[in-house]
């Protein structure tokens, strides 16, 4: 086997670990594959769908109340919810607050307003799901490039995939890479641990992949240097489920080529 090749087999199998650990992730009980509602809270008292109890909001504290026939229990806890229960939260928060049979109540405050979105994992999303769809291994789309923090990271307003949603991205700098010849230039937000975060469009939305997707970067070297794989592309929770508040790139992060690699359209 020559060196070539050889280094071509440790980089796949590490790809399908990271693959294999991906839908791990996305198979968990009551994961983003299992949404199945999202209903903002009304002003008064009222039911709604997929879950029992009557939800409300008033000012800043979301309140539910609930009779021990609705078999409600806090999801923390265990105990039933008999009576009426409150929570206040901040914008972009988001709690799993109560349970019942096979469905997780998540409570959560967007564009300042409180919603639910229902989480079951009897849901055919889950229970038909294997593996996301996935190109082929590309070692032509792993490409070095070089980070450049600004002096202070720059808040924008973003679209998210609920035109209700409008987002707020915070972005800490650009990562420039060649591909293909050409020279390209995404701004970044940052994850965990130091990494980089790349929202991204490419001319293969909507085509082969989903309206969107994002590649995580490890962190930068002391010299600003990167490595970007987009063979680690992945689909936000909005391209599996129509319940998604997910962000959508800032304007210039579109790239007018086909990006095939990572994960493809789940519901092509």
């Amino acid at each position: 086997m020559s060196t070539a090749t050889a280094e071509l087999d440790r980089l796949t199998q590490r790809w399908e670990r990271f693959r294999t650990g991906r839908n791990s992730s996305l198979a968990s009980d009551h994961g983003w594959l299992t949404l199945t509602s999202f209903q903002w809270l009304p002003a008064s008292p009222a039911p709604l769908a997929e879950i029992p109890g009557l939800w409300s909001f008033e000012g800043t504290t979301a309140s539910l109340t609930a009779t021990a026939t609705d078999h409600l229990t806090l999801v923390e806890s265990g105990e039933p919810v008999v009576g009426t229960i409150t929570a206040a939260l901040d914008d972009e928060q988001s709690i799993m607050w109560v349970s019942s049979d096979s469905v997780v109540v998540e409570l959560g405050m967007r564009a300042n307003r409180y919603m639910i979105r229902t989480r079951d994992s009897a849901s055919p999303v889950l229970t038909n799901f294997s593996a996301v769809p996935v190109f082929s291994y590309n070692p032509n789309l792993v490409v070095t490039g070089t980070f450049e923090r600004w002096d202070t990271p720059r808040r924008t307003v973003i679209a998210t995939a609920n035109p209700l949603v409008p987002g707020v991205a915070e972005l800490v700098g650009e990562v420039s890479f060649e591909l293909n010849g050409t020279q390209y230039r995404l701004a970044a937000e940052e994850g965990g641990l130091g990494s980089l975060v790349l929202t991204f469009h490419d001319a293969s939305n909507e085509i082969s992949t989903s309206h969107w997707r994002k590649v995580e970067l490890t962190r930068p070297r002391p010299d600003g240097s990167v490595v970007i794989d987009f063979n680690r592309t992945i689909n936000y929770p909005s391209a599996f489920t129509d319940y998604g508040t997910c962000p959508a790139p800032v304007t210039g992060n579109t790239l007018p080529v086909s990006i095939e690699a990572g994960e493809r359209d789940p519901r092509k």
